[in-house]
């Protein structure tokens, strides 16, 4: 029988084991055309699902073939004085919410606001890395989280795009049946649109 000892385990860090296994965050490998929209589907589930337990109110952008937009209501963490605790690697990635964390970490950048009592924090990042320091702004809304997310395209197969095909019973789980709420919310595909313009 062959004994291990601490010599035979090496610490991975987060995003490092996101991009060796993707499957353990988003059910498909790296070399699957549907990891882009597995991914967005994640985000999409992760949003929709407050943590008091009730369905969230989102909008979800697809911008083009690997970049989407998920805004929706969810308070971040915050500290005594009203302001974002720090989360995922001292960013606004909240560290109750793997999901974004986890897509942020396959993204060549992603760009992330948080809105606390009118009050709105902008932070750009290098997959999971701050570029820099957070800037404030007022916020649109009261509460919420906007984050925008540019897959990595050498990190994604060449051809590969989001393919929206999120059925609603794919959205909810057994916990979900004591919170109904509507299956359906605002999906806006840029891509189809340019499409239109690039036409006329």
């Amino acid at each position: 029988m062959k004994r291990y000892t601490a010599d035979h385990l090496r610490v991975v860090v987060f995003e490092e084991h996101v991009r060796a296994r993707p499957a353990m965050y988003f059910r498909v490998e790296r070399d699957s055309p549907e990891l882009p929209t597995e991914v967005l589907q994640q985000v999409v589930w992760d949003a929709l699902h407050r943590r008091d337990g009730a369905h969230g109110q989102i909008r979800v952008e697809i911008g083009s073939d690997l970049s989407f937009t998920v805004e929706d209501d969810q308070p971040h963490s915050a500290d005594q004085q009203g302001r974002p605790l720090p989360g995922f690697f001292d960013s606004l990635l909240d560290k109750a919410r793997w999901a974004p964390a986890a897509a942020a970490a396959l993204s060549g950048r992603t760009v992330i606001e948080v809105w606390l009592d009118f009050h709105g924090y902008r932070q750009e990042l290098a997959r999971t890395t701050p570029t820099g320091t957070w800037e404030e702004f007022p916020a649109p809304k009261p509460y919420g989280t906007l984050t925008t997310f540019y897959l990595d395209p050498d990190y994604c197969g060449p051809g590969e795009a989001i393919a929206w095909a999120l059925r609603p019973d794919e959205l909810h789980g057994e916990a979900c049946e004591a919170h109904p709420s509507p299956t359906t919310f605002p999906i806006h595909d840029l891509r189809s649109k340019a499409e239109d313009s690039a036409s006329e």
